[in-house]
């Protein structure tokens, strides 16, 4: 029986499934696996399943890393990748190319050595792939990177101090907008919700459809709720808890759980994105009911907007950048 093994592999930290006959690999071993681009060393992400319907393998994974297949990562690691790397930058040097050599992965057959780099825009290297591969007597690959790849490759741990998640478990850069920042009522400090990269953090997207979710049967503000008490104004909302906040008819206030509303009149699910001023002083009362998290993140609670306050797009792409 055949079995599916994911491993990450490579110095871009790619996870794909290599087929196996064996189940006995447990997560963090270190095998040899049979790419799309030739033999290389991986670690086993997690532990083997059978192939689910649909499920194809990426390749073949040989067999668990002896003593000679470490002696000789050891060495392309050690000797040959510093000294491809030097030498490719003193040919980029030379020849005045507008790129920025990021790094290099020698395949463990050393069928190909891949050179990573960042510039601004398309660089003619042609006659860098012909000096290289004279030199090395072996397949040159170069690849043009983003800054996003760039943290995967270099970067370790991020705020949380947790590894990037780029380099553990993610394999698609996906876009992360600023309006899941605003959503999730996180902070707009571009310094506190961008990554290593520079753009906005991925973990932006991990909880962006249960704030969707959540959000969809809340009432508006300024919308009337009736209840089997009393009919009131919406002021403010938890969307953690699914209560409202209502202002009594007598001038108070109400937490009230939305199984409680019988009828809303409005509209429901308004986008929590942009600021909404102060109504009155009922509604700045509101706005200390509920402590939240991610900075009145469970709150519906928003501060009346400041003349020149930050925006929240200045270091952080606000679309996503897709690299």
């Amino acid at each position: 029986m055949a079995f599916i093994v994911p491993v990450r592999y490579g110095l871009m930290a790619a996870t794909e499934g290599f087929q196996s006959e064996s189940d006995g690999f447990r997560v963090g071993d270190e095998v040899v696996v049979k790419t799309a681009r030739g033999i290389d060393l991986g670690e086993v992400a997690a532990n083997p399943h059978p192939p689910a319907e649909g499920e194809t393998a990426a390749g073949d994974l040989l067999r668990t890393v002896n003593a000679a297949d470490q002696n000789i990562a050891q060495h392309i690691r050690e000797s040959r990748e510093p000294e491809e790397f030097s030498t490719c930058q003193q040919c980029i040097r030379e020849r005045q190319l507008p790129m920025r050599l990021v790094g290099v992965e020698h395949l463990f057959s050393g069928d190909k050595i891949i050179f990573y780099f960042l510039a601004e825009n398309r660089v003619d290297f042609r006659e860098l792939v012909k000096e290289l591969a004279r030199r090395y007597r072996t397949r040159i690959e170069m690849r043009q990177i983003g800054v996003r790849d760039e943290a995967r490759l270099l970067a370790d741990y991020e705020h949380c101090g947790r590894e990037l998640c780029c380099r553990t478990f993610i394999r698609n850069l996906e876009p992360v907008t600023m309006r899941m920042a605003k959503t999730q009522k996180t902070t707009l400090d571009p310094s506190k919700i961008s990554g290593h990269c520079g753009r906005l953090m991925c973990c932006l997207r991990f909880e962006d459809e249960v704030y969707a979710e959540l959000q969809a049967e809340m009432p508006q503000r300024g919308a009337i709720c009736v209840t089997e008490e009393f009919t009131g104004e919406v002021v403010a909302f938890d969307m953690f808890r699914q209560e409202i906040i209502l202002a009594r008819p007598d001038g108070g206030e109400e937490a009230v759980g939305l199984s409680r509303i019988k009828e809303i009149r409005g509209k429901k699910g308004r986008p929590l994105s942009g600021a909404y001023p102060a109504r009155d002083g009922a509604q700045a009362r509101a706005s200390g009911r509920f402590s939240g998290r991610h900075n009145q993140g469970a709150s519906g609670r928003v501060p009346a907007r400041r003349e020149g306050g930050p925006r929240g797009d200045g270091g952080a792409k606000p679309e996503g950048d897709g690299e």
